[in-house]
């Protein structure tokens, strides 16, 4: 039993706007249940991704590998990139708008050690670096394809309000990383500040 309290966040939230969705995910809680316990980390950056935005899967409708995306907001989009990562992505909006919001990088709050053993991190002295991108957060997490279409209002992944939440000063935007088009937007946020962002701001 995890000692994160709060309330689990219902399908309601997910329905939101993707850009209101990725600003309110920061400082929630991602709970991942493994062998019998929960890996959790509190998320500190995303990237929004919407229906009509050229750097999104969606933007050439749908197709086999993006489906779930054009699911109804609550539930998780994963996709393999570069040929060795996956990458995990909460579906927002309503059901047939093909939006959604990746998790860049959580903060470790319990199963750290097991964090360290799925992503291999020999060097502790970079433990900064163990969730600070989104790869990173699916391998310490261990989510793969085999979770892509899991209800996020279910029991295997599911986030959590602390009740914690960040004033629009704490809160940084930046444009999104590794993509070439839609550079134009501002759609990556992320708690200032914090050690556990990914890199590129």
């Amino acid at each position: 039993m995890s000692l994160v309290k709060g309330n689990r966040l219902e399908r309601d939230f997910y329905l939101q706007d993707t850009l209101y969705v990725a600003k309110e995910l920061l400082g929630k809680i991602l709970f991942r249940k493994y062998k019998g316990k929960y890996l959790v980390g509190k998320i500190v950056e995303t990237e929004a991704y919407k229906d009509d935005d050229p750097a999104s899967h969606a933007y050439n409708g749908k197709t086999q590998r993006n489906e779930v995306m054009f699911w109804l907001g609550g539930y998780l989009y994963v996709y393999f990139t570069y040929g060795m990562h996956y990458c995990c992505n909460v579906v927002t909006e309503a059901e047939g708008k093909g939006c959604a919001v990746l998790i860049r990088a959580i903060e470790p709050m319990e199963g750290l050690n097991t964090m360290i053993k799925l992503r291999n991190l020999k060097n502790e002295k970079k433990i900064f670096n163990l969730t600070n991108g989104p790869a990173k957060v699916c391998q310490a997490l261990n989510i793969t394809k085999k979770d892509n279409g899991i209800d996020l209002c279910g029991n295997e992944i599911f986030i959590v309000d602390s009740g914690k939440s960040f004033s629009a000063n704490e809160i940084g935007k930046s444009n999104r990383i590794g993509i070439r088009d839609g550079l134009e937007k501002k759609w990556r946020f992320y708690v200032k500040n914090s050690p556990w962002v990914s890199k590129g701001k």
